[in-house]
């Protein structure tokens, strides 16, 4: 066995005894078929007002700009699915399974630095970063690169035997691994996502306009939603999981095992009236460490406003 090989299965066994649910590697190689890709989607200004996804062009597809000497990226997947679900009827407001519990950033964050911390342990001085949705890098590309799974129709990555609700992380490092080949797409020709999406942000197989999504309207947008998206946000007011809740993969999700995941205390007895009737003190109270701070308090009122509007 190489080098390049013993080091990569102490890797995957490392991450794997961390909690990551799968760990692959990649050559960290330029990007050469998302250059033209993503020039065309900010072209389109389907990034809307997330100016950051313009910044960096040049780091979004070179590792090595980011990481200089990078030879491996090692992408890791961290699943959130819930055990229990708030509930989403027709009344209900609904929030994100993934805002369920504490700030993804963290925990995932957390876990790449015990993995990087063992590589410099067992294997030696390894210059590299440590990326969760943190920087310029394109996860679920590098993702998709390890066979971790691969890009759906609905721009998220989908792992045959667990769905798509994870989270994504990397290690960016200058260690010779052996790298993963990518994985077959399976969407086939379903268009489940495609005929779900309520405000038609998918606008065509793996083309998501991101300024049309209602995560976008709920988290990244900071002025008014726009008139177009009444009637048509189905009371999420933060984040929204329609196109990941109709896939067919989903149906293999399995209930994540991580503490700071579970449902946070006072979210289950939570009803309408009380979000409506939401104070700052009972919001930085319930959303401490919580991915829902980024809206604010007032962000999430606007939000709560509109969808009642509808």
């Amino acid at each position: 066995m190489s080098r390049a090989s013993q080091y990569s299965k102490l890797i995957k066994a490392k991450a794997k005894e961390l909690g990551f649910d799968f760990c692959g590697i990649s050559k960290a190689d330029f990007l050469e078929e998302q250059a033209p890709r993503l020039e065309d989607w900010l072209k389109r200004n389907y990034h809307g007002e997330m100016a950051w996804m313009a910044n960096h062009f040049d780091k979004r597809l070179d590792p090595t700009k980011l990481v200089p000497g990078a030879k491996s990226v090692i992408s890791v997947m961290l699943n959130y699915y819930p055990s229990k679900r708030l509930p989403e009827g027709g009344e209900d407001f609904k929030i994100s399974k993934y805002a369920y519990g504490t700030d993804y950033h963290f925990v995932v964050k957390d876990k790449l630095k015990q993995l990087f911390t063992f590589i410099h342990k067992e294997i030696g001085a390894v210059e590299g970063r440590i990326f969760t949705d943190s920087a310029p890098v394109m996860d679920k590309v590098w993702a998709e690169k390890s066979g971790l799974g691969w890009i759906g129709k609905h721009s998220n990555l989908l792992n045959r035997q667990s769905g798509s609700f994870f989270f994504l992380g990397e290690i960016i490092c200058d260690l010779e691994l052996e790298p993963d080949g990518p994985v077959k797409d399976y969407c086939g020709t379903c268009t489940a996502c495609l005929d779900a999406c309520p405000t038609d942000a998918i606008t065509g197989p793996y083309v998501v306009d991101g300024s049309k999504c209602i995560s976008y309207y709920t988290i990244e947008l900071k002025d008014a939603i726009p008139e177009e998206a009444k009637g048509k946000m189905e009371n999420w007011i933060f984040g929204c999981d329609i196109c990941q809740d109709v896939c067919p993969w989903n149906r293999f999700s399995k209930p994540h095992q991580i503490e700071e995941f579970e449902l946070k205390d006072g979210l289950v007895e939570m009803s309408k009236k009380d979000w409506e009737e939401i104070t700052e003190e009972v919001f930085k109270e319930l959303f401490k460490k919580s991915p829902i701070k980024r809206t604010k308090l007032q962000g999430l009122k606007r939000n709560i406003e509109f969808v009642k509007k509808a």
